[in-house]
């Protein structure tokens, strides 16, 4: 008899190199499950924290991928690519003297335009559909791609050091930020072109690289985080009591005030279900039963 699989995430410190789907395909492996998703791609060039679920806990990753996120990158001044990376075929380079140029100040404040409320142009290489179609598989095949702007929010935007042509930043964002892009509306917006060569995502929502772990050594040693500490760790919580929780254990409505999507628990601590609020707040709804 094969062993049961417990339901929870797993923090994976992604390596260069993988596509998220070699993760997930090597934690497969490792799990003895198909059932294993992650909250969020990380590009074959970046690396760093991954979150994978298991089992039932794949239904909590698209909740958990509107978490804020956090990345250390580093961005070269100079040079346009097709993919806004390193990856991509360079398209625009800049007179050397011209970076040479640019001034710590000038290149400080061209970043911290983009600290805030923005509208973005994603990257044309991202997995946004297109009728239907993937962009980056259109790109792939020889198409133009226009992407429309997006509301993103920078919530911190730290330029550690500049050392033309480079230049090394810390961003903390909302969901749906491509890092990719920032390095190329910055080089635009310095008259030089730019695109990423380093990336490295270093937290996603309260996940960060101190508990993230290489595929190394979970091989050695496989084990997930059980899913009633994913949810306490990541949003809201709200005790119930015995006859709240038999009502959430059949997905029914709750007259229970909660701040937002939060997680149920029973009174022995096991976790039940997404709650999220309906009209004045004084009703709740399920989003997700566990």
């Amino acid at each position: 008899m094969s062993k049961a699989v417990t339901p929870g995430l797993v923090v994976v410190d992604k390596p260069g190199g993988m596509t998220s789907h070699d993760v997930v395909s090597r934690v497969r492996r490792l799990a003895g499950t198909r059932k294993v998703g992650h909250a969020g791609t990380l590009d074959p060039m970046a690396t760093g924290v991954l979150v994978l679920g298991v089992d039932r806990a794949t239904r909590l990753l698209g909740h958990l991928m509107l978490t804020e996120k956090a990345y250390d990158a580093t961005i070269r001044l100079g040079e346009a690519t097709t993919t806004d990376d390193a990856e991509g075929e360079v398209v625009a380079t800049a007179d050397v003297a011209a970076v040479a140029e640019l001034t710590e100040e000038s290149v400080r404040a061209a970043l911290e335009a983009f600290v805030g409320d923005i509208e973005q142009v994603p990257t044309a290489v991202s997995a946004i559909k297109v009728d239907g179609k993937r962009a980056y598989a259109r790109v792939r095949d020889g198409e133009q791609v226009e992407l429309k702007a997006r509301p993103v929010t920078i919530h911190d935007l730290t330029v550690h050091e500049v050392v033309l042509p480079d230049v090394h930043i810390s961003v903390r964002c909302s969901s749906g930020t491509y890092i990719r892009a920032i390095a190329r509306d910055a080089g635009q917006a310095l008259g030089v072109g730019g695109h990423l060569t380093a990336l490295r995502r270093t937290a996603v929502g309260a996940f960060d690289l101190t508990v993230a772990r290489s595929l190394d050594v979970l091989a050695e040693g496989f084990a997930v985080l059980p899913i009633a500490e994913a949810a306490r760790a990541t949003f809201a919580c709200v005790d119930l009591d015995e006859a709240d929780a038999a009502d959430v254990r059949l997905g029914r409505k709750l007259s229970v005030e909660i701040p937002g999507l939060t997680a149920l628990f029973d009174p022995s601590g096991e976790f039940l279900a997404l709650y999220e609020p309906q009209g004045d707040r004084a009703r709740a709804v399920a989003v997700f039963v566990g």
